[in-house]
């Protein structure tokens, strides 16, 4: 039997990244992948998404050449190939992760891993054992009762980026961030979009503010939006789908050639071993305390499996987190008021901290700041004037409560906020700090700006 000191069972993000770190603090690693390595993000999540979607965007530029002075005679789009690009990106990642295995010296064990008692792990028949066994298997589109998935008019996200004929009409469940992703990238592309989304506003973990500006930009683009509704029923039995719509107004049914359920996802928990081994779950969640510790020694568990955001920068802060307290490094346990949540659609969202709603249910008195792009001077030259940047603080300490953005490249700047907050920046400080001009950036110190009654461009 081979013995290590740290086994990791999955290869995404999560798992991936724990393994590195595990390496470079002198411990014998082996990562466990039955699939391809990079997981579900770097195969079939948020790279190859990203792909599909700057596709998308090159064609929105030469739609709006104009727009910018440029005359573009003809021009086209080869689906194929935009979804060739997109799994061609993917797999150079995957050997990118290939690489990083071999350069830290990690044993690399294809196949499926099932964990047992006493610290062992069963790969398709042959065991390993190790002193530390590390769960991140990652989690998979969460399928409704009434929704089932068939791969071909009922589809997740996997099917969603590698359908052989673009579809003409297609309804996307749920508007979460893969599913207005993909709304994105389907309307771009020419298909008919509809999204049927069971709260009141879309993309509804986000502040009101941004929502309601995303939810004007996607109507305007000519995506059919239904708030408040709910997919009852799909009859796949004809040539396309008929989807039962609950509404506030009745019932409504839709046509379309393909249905994408994107309601969210369910850990991948099922048939690893957790009942043999006797690891608590609740509701469909690894249990786990600040230090990613199962309640049996040995065994621990990160990323989509375990209760918190499931993202892909969580995956990885927790791995890291994880095995440096395994090697008695002095670490903080993660913030989780301070993760920053993203979604790249066109305008892309990006957030951080408290909804001003939020901060105001928490009692908190307030100062909150607004600059629209439509201000800004890069934005303009840039043609990309849609959104704003919203901050909240406290008006007592000056504590930079939340800071939500919508617009082009936001998800490139949020990382000011989530640094200013980790090192308790009070607003004063960002006033302060010279943000370069013209750039995209100057928002965040003008909504600051505003909040505290001294904005100049306004």
């Amino acid at each position: 039997m081979s013995k290590y000191d740290i086994i990791v069972l999955g290869s995404g993000p999560g798992g991936y990244v724990t393994a590195i770190r595990a390496s470079q603090l002198g411990f014998k690693t082996a990562i466990i992948e039955k699939e391809s390595l990079g997981g579900v993000c770097l195969n079939w999540g948020c790279i190859p998404t990203k792909a599909l979607l700057k596709s998308a965007q090159v064609f929105d530029y030469l739609k709006h050449a104009e727009d910018y002075g440029l005359t573009v005679k003809e021009f086209d789009k080869d689906f194929t190939k935009v979804v060739q690009r997109s799994r061609g990106v993917a797999d150079g990642m995957s050997k990118g992760v290939q690489f990083l295995m071999k350069k830290n010296k990690i044993d690399v064990i294809n196949g499926f891993g099932k964990i047992k008692p006493g610290k062992k792990v069963d790969v398709d028949g042959k065991e390993y054992s190790a002193d530390h066994i590390i769960i991140a298997t990652g989690a998979r589109s969460r399928e409704l009762p009434n929704l089932k998935q068939d791969g071909k008019k009922v589809i997740g996200y996997r099917e969603a980026m590698t359908l052989k004929e673009q579809p003409k009409k297609m309804i996307v469940v749920g508007s979460g961030a893969i599913g207005v992703e993909f709304s994105n990238f389907y309307n771009s592309m020419g298909t008919e979009v509809t999204i049927v989304e069971f709260l009141p506003n879309l993309v509804p973990l986000e502040d009101e503010d941004v929502s309601k500006q995303f939810e004007k930009i996607f109507k305007k683009r000519g995506i059919n939006v239904m708030t408040n509704s709910s997919v009852e029923s799909v009859d796949t039995s004809g040539k396309g789908i008929k989807a039962k719509v609950k509404t506030q107004k009745g019932e409504e049914i839709l046509e379309a050639d393909v249905v994408l359920s994107a309601v969210g996802i369910a850990a991948n928990i099922e048939n690893i071993g957790l009942e043999d081994v006797g690891i608590v779950t609740d509701k469909g969640k690894i249990m786990v305390n600040d230090w990613y510790q199962t309640n049996i020694p040995g065994y621990y568990a990160i990323g989509d499996v375990v209760p918190g955001p499931a993202l892909a920068h969580v995956a990885s802060a927790e791995g890291i987190t994880c095995v440096e307290k395994i090697a008695g490094m002095h670490v903080e346990a993660i913030d989780y008021g301070n993760i920053p949540g993203c979604t790249y659609t066109s305008p892309e969202i990006a957030s951080v901290g408290l909804t001003e709603k939020q901060a105001k249910e928490k009692g908190y008195e307030l100062k909150v700041g607004k600059f629209p792009f439509s201000a800004s001077g890069k934005a303009s030259a840039s043609g990309a004037k849609d959104g704003f940047v919203k901050v909240i603080f406290d008006a007592k300490y000056g504590e930079w409560l939340g800071c939500h953005m919508i617009g082009a490249g936001v998800t490139d700047m949020i990382a000011e906020a989530v640094l200013g907050r980790k090192l308790e920046t009070t607003g004063h400080e960002v006033l302060k700090a010279i943000h370069p001009h013209p750039t995209m950036s100057e928002a965040v110190m003008e909504a600051v700006a505003d909040a505290y009654g001294e904005v100049i461009h306004l």
